[in-house]
């Protein structure tokens, strides 16, 4: 499959469309999904799924070298009453459910950790309030798995909240009953040296809903890799993300929605800023259209800001159709600077040059913080982005 990438300031990209009879997302992957590391081959830098990551700075966590210190990485959770949290070993049915590790760092924290969290919404349950998961790191390595489960026609908001500094390699499953309806905020606001890989998995069921809303600032390297699936018709997945890359920082998001089931929807919109020389943002949006896929409707869409120079955008979307029979797909790619226009406009009206700035980086973003959905969230992102824009644009 042809790919767009590296893509230069100003332009713009669609990506690549493929139809095919077979599935070439699958074979993009150096190896088959498994839960042992030992069939994962230490990458070198060249492999598809890895040709964009700086593995020398991955701490060991890609080649085995990395153990786990069992010290300085606490989790937190705060559920509502009804909701039951579990600390669970490693023969526990739940795990797994929602998917397969399909990468040696996936593979490779499935291996290692010792106990999993199980946060489980029962049947019918509608919560008022979020569930709450703080996880913060004060130094070392650790390996983590939760699993987020709701109950035929539950409803929750879970926001995962990742601070301070630690070398963590986890997966992250999310299971939906029929009729359930999941947004789950994960924050990464890492100190500056931290190093965060996880593989989060999300199974839908018939007739769900699943959103998830991806904010990313923190961190040395991170490299998140949210999949969808569908475990029967009618469900739906919005994926929304959004990053600020500052100097030195590497983030990456590879997504992949795997449209296995008939009558499913999915919506997925990216966006970042970057700023700072060696900043360095990647987006891998892959969509599969299986054959039996018949009656789909997708979409997907990256934007970047590049408010310095010195910083390197990647933006490779893929849709990958092996049927005809759908309602929709499409996708798009954009990196660029300011728009002089809406520069342009804002200072005809009096607003100096830097205040103009600073409001079109904030309406960039304002769609996708609004997507939050919790106040005190948004209102600690807003911060942080004004807080990013006072070292860019001030």
């Amino acid at each position: 499959m042809a790919e767009a990438q590296n893509i230069p300031v100003g332009s713009t990209t669609s990506g690549s469309i493929a139809v095919a009879a077979e599935s070439t997302v699958a074979t993009r992957m150096s190896a088959p999904p498994s839960f042992d590391v030992a069939d994962f081959p230490v990458p070198h830098g060249r492999e598809e799924e890895w040709r964009f990551t700086p593995l020398e700075r991955l701490r060991g966590l890609h080649d085995g070298t990395a153990v786990a210190t069992g010290e300085g990485l606490k989790v937190v959770v705060e559920a509502p009453e009804g909701v039951t949290v579990e600390n669970v070993g490693r023969d526990d049915a739940r795990l797994g459910k929602a998917g397969t590790p399909v990468d040696r760092v996936a593979a490779q924290a499935y291996s290692a950790f010792e106990q999993a969290s199980v946060v489980t919404v029962p049947k019918d349950t509608v919560l008022t309030e979020p569930i709450r998961i703080a996880v913060h790191g004060e130094g070392g390595t650790a390996f983590g798995h939760q699993v987020i489960e709701l109950g035929a026609f539950a409803e929750a908001l879970v926001v995962i909240d990742h601070t301070g500094d630690a070398v963590l390699a986890a997966n992250v499953d999310y299971v939906l009953g029929d009729g359930a309806k999941l947004t789950v905020v994960s924050v990464q606001d890492w100190d500056d040296k931290a190093v965060h890989v996880a593989q989060h998995n999300a199974l839908v069921g018939r007739d769900a809903s699943f959103k998830s809303v991806v904010v990313t600032f923190g961190g040395d390297v991170v490299r998140l890799h949210p999949r969808v699936s569908y475990a029967g018709p009618g469900g739906e997945a919005e994926l929304f993300g959004l990053y600020f890359t500052d100097a030195g920082q590497h983030q990456e998001h590879r997504l992949l929605v795997d449209h296995n089931t008939p009558h499913c929807r999915s919506h997925v919109i990216y966006k970042g800023a970057l700023q700072g020389e060696g900043a360095h943002a990647v987006w891998i949006g892959d969509v599969l259209i299986e054959a039996k896929a018949e009656g789909t409707d997708t979409y997907e869409m990256n934007r970047n800001l590049v408010l310095t120079d010195g910083s390197r955008v990647d933006s490779v979307p893929n849709l990958e159709i092996e049927t005809g029979e759908i309602v929709g797909a499409g996708h798009a790619s954009t990196t660029g600077r300011f728009d002089d226009e809406q520069l342009f406009y804002l200072m005809a009206r009096g607003i100096p040059e830097h205040e103009a700035r600073r409001l079109v980086v904030r309406g960039f973003f304002a769609e996708l913080v609004q997507q939050i959905g919790v106040p005190d969230v948004e209102e600690r992102l807003l911060a942080k982005i004004e807080e990013e824009l006072e070292a860019s644009v001030a």
